[in-house]
């Protein structure tokens, strides 16, 4: 076997796979650094090793036993073994090393594969540990169980990428200075985790719904696995399945049903809400989705997601762009500020009423918003004014608009949109 044909092996080991391997050395040895570390020393050893072996049958167990060798030999060098091995009790576990770094995978998947469906959601728990702040709770779960690029949180929290790198040392090195421990925590501390939980499956769904980089739109990967998560998470305790947690699903639900038809099957672009072809709806998805979100408005502590849920159901039962309710929408944006002010609810509201009563206000209510520094970088900004200008005649500066929208990050796909809208309206594409 070749070099060439090993790092094509690798780069097929998907980014969710890396995230399990690293969150599972960090669970079991405490120590986030260690586990990036060994992870990629044993990513470099795939390439020494493999071109004499052959790829091994399962690639992430291979990775995971010769990644968590690494972390016990550079304990040994440490020379804290006895403090470590009597807390992780993995003496006993230690086997020979095989000669050459043989494939371990039969080793690895009967002690080390992950094959509780509910480790990863264990996992978050544990990293929304309560020493930390709710903002590093987030981005170090985000980064480190849910996979993302810091980039990818960067955008997802809305800062700068400069500042969530400085976030998330700060937050490791809490971590590692307090010592807090990457088990699950007791059944009793779940309620008490369960909002910084909430919103990190959340995000998560958010970041495959419109990737904030690479070449396509979306990442299936990522929302089946928040959809997943989130199912647990409502099955996983009865005392957890509160309106949010049911508001949590629906609304993933009843975003995903769209998925046929958000995206050109010829380019890949995305598709404007008012283009999607309604027949293409996941009608299964839908009604389910429609019964959560019912049950989780009539259920007490209904919040955030409770809401977000019922004006995705708004949107489903629709029967086209044009006679969605878009002033009960905007009642219920009004509704989603009291619970989470924040500059992206108050810019939901303005496309709202902007639909409800005309262009005109849209524009005058999004004008309103410019200034604020959050939006000036948030992407879905400046396109909705560019649509709105677009809509009014006002073809020059929508023209501004777009090319704002296109100075900002975002995934290859929507770019070619974006420029295609501006060719449409005698602009000059990039």
């Amino acid at each position: 076997m070749t070099s060439d044909e090993v790092r094509r092996a690798l780069a097929e080991i998907d980014r969710d796979a890396r995230a399990r391997i690293l969150a599972t050395l960090a669970r079991r040895f405490g120590d986030l650094d260690l586990a990036e570390d060994v992870t990629q020393e044993a990513l470099a050893q795939a390439l020494l090793t493999w071109p004499k072996t052959g790829v091994p049958e399962s690639p992430e167990a291979w990775l995971k036993t010769t990644a968590k060798r690494k972390a016990l030999d550079l304990v040994r060098r440490e020379s804290v073994l006895a403090q470590k091995l009597a807390r992780l009790r993995i003496e006993e576990e230690r086997a020979p090393v095989p000669a050459g770094l043989e494939d371990p995978a039969a080793l690895a998947a009967s002690r080390e594969l992950d094959t509780v469906p509910d480790d990863r959601l264990g996992l978050f728990f544990a990293c929304c540990h309560p020493v930390m702040s709710p903002e590093d709770r987030v981005a170090l779960t985000l980064r480190f169980v849910g996979g993302l690029s810091t980039a990818e949180v960067a955008h997802a929290l809305l800062v700068p990428v400069a500042t969530m790198q400085q976030r998330i040392v700060r937050a490791k090195k809490r971590i590692r200075t307090l010592g807090v421990p990457f088990g699950e925590p007791p059944r009793a501390e779940l309620p008490a985790r369960l909002a910084g939980v909430q919103k990190v499956v959340y995000l998560m769904y958010a970041e495959g719904f419109a990737r904030s980089g690479g070449a396509g739109h979306v990442r299936d990967d990522l929302t089946a696995e928040a959809i997943r998560l989130a199912r647990v998470l409502r099955d996983l305790v009865p005392e957890l399945a509160s309106a949010e947690t049911t508001g949590l699903l629906a609304l993933l639900l009843l975003t995903e049903a769209r998925r046929p038809a958000r995206v050109d099957a010829v380019d890949g672009r995305p598709v404007p809400l008012a283009e999607q072809d309604r027949e293409l709806w996941d009608r299964e998805l839908i009604a389910e989705g429609l019964v959560l979100a019912e049950a989780a408005a009539g259920s007490p502590g209904a919040g955030s997601y409770a809401i977000q849920a019922a004006i995705a159901a708004v949107h489903a039962e629709a029967v086209s762009f044009g006679v969605t309710d878009w002033d009960q929408i905007a009642v219920l944006y009004g509704m989603l500020e009291a619970h989470e002010p924040g500059p992206v609810v108050r810019l939901g509201r303005a496309v709202a009423l902007g639909r409800a009563r005309g262009p005109a206000v849209g524009l005058r209510l999004l004008d309103a918003l410019a200034a604020d520094a959050v939006l000036a970088r948030f992407r879905p900004f400046h396109i909705a004014r560019a649509v709105t200008l677009e809509e009014l005649g006002e073809f020059a500066s929508a023209a501004v608009a777009y090319r704002c929208a296109l100075e900002l990050p975002g995934n290859e796909a929507e770019d070619g949109f974006l420029a295609a809208s501006l060719e449409e309206i005698g602009g000059v594409s990039r």
